[in-house]
């Protein structure tokens, strides 16, 4: 019996609905697939913000994918009416040594990005809300700023729909299976078995369950975002005022916020980068506690003396982590004539989205892709898998 889709997308947040978009905007027929409801809060895709910048510290290789996500992302508004990008701005603050200053320039002349390097007096004279002390600078790039995940999401769905691809929500999947002779894939769901000549398979936070014999060790961890109202009000904040930021302090520990916009709470969001506590979908946490709020105020007064005036919520997130923080996005080894899989985004995917869905059709339909994806590659972790993470650098959501 022929198979009764061309792909089947296991996952519709971030990279499940980019997937499907790309892949029906190219006459695929699609099944997509989703444990929840659209534009979901249980996984890794949602908290009305994340950060998108070009002066990539985690490696210059990124770079090429980020000008290209981009593009993407304004050609998604453009044909969706949808807010998704504004471009406020952004510093990146930390010791001239520090991987969060260092790495951004390393990029920023690799590709010889826009940028501005600034002292302390000139970063605390263009931005009072910000306090770096004196022996820390900031690499300023004005195309950096924040993307909103729920209507990235929602307009992903709306143009895969719209392309023809038939999307069941509340459907878990509860196993796959690659038929032999590369004659495609099965993939069972309470109400169903599908057949299609191809599985991609997003699974966010669960990658450990769906792609147990990937041979990476995932790791996934428990996040929390923080909204304050600062002292004196958001005015300060508003984005024609405040960019988002990145701040690694002489420890090591970065934070990364934003301006205030119309985000769950209506302050300014704040959040820690990779102190996070392990856990499974499952067993996740969703309670915020107060010892967790105060340490986060603390870190962040440093910073922002007037930040953290008010506590006004505290949402959760999942990462899934790779060993060296980088992602995987490749034909899956064992399956590669008829399975892909996007998996590992380590805490700074979400900016990728777009490209990584061209990336995901691209392989699915033609087994490769123009884009670069060598460091994505699987087989670069399976002989490390049990080894302890590396202090590579990470990146920020």
């Amino acid at each position: 019996m022929s198979p009764t889709h061309d792909v089947i997308v296991i996952g519709l947040g971030g990279m499940g609905s980019a997937a499907a978009h790309h892949l029906a905007a190219r006459g695929a027929r699609v099944l997509g697939l989703e444990k929840f409801g659209p534009v979901h809060r249980h996984g890794s895709s949602h908290g009305g913000s994340r950060v998108t910048r070009q002066s990539y510290f985690e490696d210059p290789a990124y770079v090429p994918l980020l000008l290209r996500a981009y593009e993407l992302y304004a050609e998604l508004e453009r044909s969706t009416g949808r807010r998704i990008a504004t471009l406020c701005g952004g510093v990146m603050l930390g010791r001239p040594e520090s991987r969060t200053v260092a790495g951004s320039l390393r990029s920023a002349r690799t590709w010889d990005l826009p940028h501005e390097m600034l002292d302390a007096r000139e970063v605390r004279r263009r931005f009072p809300t910000l306090t770096p002390a004196p022996d820390e600078i900031a690499l300023y790039e004005a195309r950096a700023g924040f993307l909103r995940p729920e209507n990235t999401v929602a307009a992903q769905l709306q143009l895969a729909t719209q392309g023809g691809a038939d999307l069941h929500f509340q459907e878990p999947v509860t196993r796959w299976e690659a038929l032999p002779g590369g004659r495609g894939v099965r993939v069972h769901t309470p109400e169903d078995a599908y057949t299609a000549g191809q599985l991609v398979i997003c699974p966010g936070a669960w990658a450990p369950a769906l792609l147990s014999d990937l041979g990476v060790a995932f790791t996934v961890e428990r996040q929390i975002m923080h909204w304050f109202e600062p002292t004196g009000g958001t005015g300060p904040y508003v984005p024609e005022r405040h960019p988002v930021y990145i701040w690694e302090d002489t420890g090591g520990v970065q934070i990364y916020g934003f301006p205030a916009i119309d985000g769950p709470g209506g302050g300014a969001k704040v959040a820690f980068f990779r102190r996070g506590t392990g856990c499974t979908p499952e067993t996740v946490d969703r309670t915020v506690h107060e010892d967790e709020v105060q340490a986060m105020a603390r870190q962040a007064a440093r910073l922002l003396p007037s930040l953290p005036g008010r506590h006004l919520t505290s949402v959760t997130c999942m990462y899934t982590n790779t060993p060296d923080e980088h992602f995987v996005l490749a034909r899956h080894p064992a399956h590669p004539e008829s399975v892909t899989v996007a998996c590992g985004f380590s805490g700074h995917g979400f900016k990728f989205v777009p490209v990584v869905g061209e990336i995901l059709a691209d392989l699915a339909l033609t087994g490769r892709t123009g884009h670069p994806v060598e460091l994505f590659a699987p087989g670069r972790l399976r002989t490390t898998a049990t080894s302890p993470v590396p202090s590579a650098p990470g990146g920020v959501r």
